[in-house]
């Protein structure tokens, strides 16, 4: 990282993605160039998690190349009387792979679930509905890195 100054510790940046809302999934696209997608995610156990429909360009290019960057930003942050954000970005930089155990497909769809629907919405039911319609893609991650910025 050039400016050093502003690099986040590890530590505080396996924070922003457990609490990270939504991030964005960079994978090699068709003819070398990327392609990036906003995406709904899951960081568990150290690996981040995503769902998927079983075909399209997404999948097509994690079948082609497992190489994978995956991005998430902070809630901004405005001190009082400050026109600027205060923001925390993390890259994570690894490899990515369909996974193909059934069980541990229904555990990451459930914490999936858990992470975005409401309370006390039907999980399972939908899991049942759902479930064998979707994919779920697991990036072990290589490198993770962190900045924090002031906007000005």
């Amino acid at each position: 990282m050039r400016r050093f100054k502003q690099q986040l510790p590890e530590e505080e940046c396996l924070c922003i993605l457990d609490k990270a809302y939504r991030g964005f999934l960079s994978v090699i696209g068709d003819g070398g160039y990327p392609y990036t997608v906003p995406i709904n995610f899951v960081f568990a156990d150290g690996r981040i998690y995503f769902h998927c429909a079983k075909s399209g360009h997404k999948l097509d290019a994690v079948r082609a190349c497992d190489k994978v960057c995956f991005t998430v930003l902070d809630e901004p942050v405005r001190e009082p009387d400050d026109w600027w954000y205060h923001v925390r970005s993390v890259i994570c930089f690894g490899r990515i792979r369909i996974l193909e155990d059934p069980a541990e497909k229904g555990m990451r769809l459930r914490q999936l679930g858990g992470k975005y629907f409401p309370e006390g919405y039907d999980l399972e039911r939908d899991m049942a509905k759902n479930g064998p319609q979707a994919e779920v893609l697991e990036m072990t991650l290589e490198h993770v890195s962190g900045k924090s910025v002031k906007e000005k």
